[in-house]
């Protein structure tokens, strides 16, 4: 069994159950008490599960503050450059097109200063900064950028009442939505009440929604439900996930993409500016 199989059967028990240990994981997939503590180590690494004494567990959802927008915004980036990638070929030129607040959502923005005659509606200051600030002077810049207002989370997300107004007099579209969590019971969440209002806000502007997450997020339950799962058209998701968690997403979502993730490279330990 290769190494990447055998840590996805080791993250499927941990997000089917809340837990594991080393010795039945060890038993069920053939293999050495050692050889499941080094996977484990991996896996907590990068942030897919917590290791405790014996075992793992599903990883407690940091908090934002926490974080930081930088530190959330390097993690799992390459999934992210891939859902991103995959993601842009639902936009067209002069299409309207909501992003909600997330690090995933700021690197489908990186993708769409591209794409010309852009009407850009998002609650996200590190989003609307994206398409604000041409790199260079003679650089074609074409995009309309609606800023909705709010109060400000911590992840620099305009959040509340004032943004709900704004997103649901719009229509976009497609809107694309970040989340902190999927999960068959709580749906897709969130770690704040004010956030899980404004993008339930997004999800009824949008002609079509489409959910944006890397491999981590499943099985993940934030605070608060944004909306059930059948509730949105779409999901993005990176590739890195077993036949069984597939064939699940598949029966709760009108259609899934799964984005192949490119070989980890140099530019994957910096962020873009």
């Amino acid at each position: 069994m290769l190494g990447a199989e055998r840590r996805s059967q080791i993250m499927s028990e941990v997000r089917r159950n809340g837990a594991a240990s080393v010795v039945d994981l060890a038993t069920a997939l053939g293999v050495s008490e050692m050889t499941v503590r080094r996977d484990i180590e991996q896996l907590a690494t990068e942030g897919l599960v917590d290791r405790v004494r014996g075992g793992a567990t599903t990883p407690r959802l940091p908090d934002r503050a926490e974080l930081g927008f930088p530190n959330q915004a390097r993690r799992l980036l390459a999934e992210k450059r891939a859902i991103a990638r995959r993601a842009a070929i639902l936009v067209e030129p002069g299409m309207s097109v909501g992003l909600s607040g997330g690090t995933t959502t700021w690197t489908l923005a990186q993708e769409l200063r591209a794409i010309p005659e852009l009407t850009i509606v998002t609650n996200s200051l590190p989003v609307a900064d994206v398409f604000a600030r041409p790199d260079r002077a003679d650089e074609p810049y074409t995009q309309t950028v609606v800023l909705t207002g709010g109060v400000r989370t911590p992840s620099d997300a305009l959040v509340g009442p004032v943004a709900v107004r704004a997103i649901e007099s719009l229509h976009c579209d497609v809107v694309f939505l970040g989340v902190r969590g999927i999960d068959l019971q709580a749906g897709l969440t969130t770690s704040n009440l004010l956030e899980a209002e404004t993008n339930r806000a997004f999800v009824g502007a949008g002609r079509r929604s489409v959910v944006l997450a890397d491999h981590s997020k499943w099985g993940a339950v934030g605070l608060t439900t944004i909306v059930d799962l059948r509730e949105v058209d779409h999901l993005v998701m990176d590739d890195d996930v077993s036949e069984d968690v597939e064939t699940t997403l598949r029966a709760q979502f009108g259609e899934v993409w799964l984005a192949p993730v490119a070989p980890a490279s140099a530019d994957d330990d910096r962020m873009d500016a």
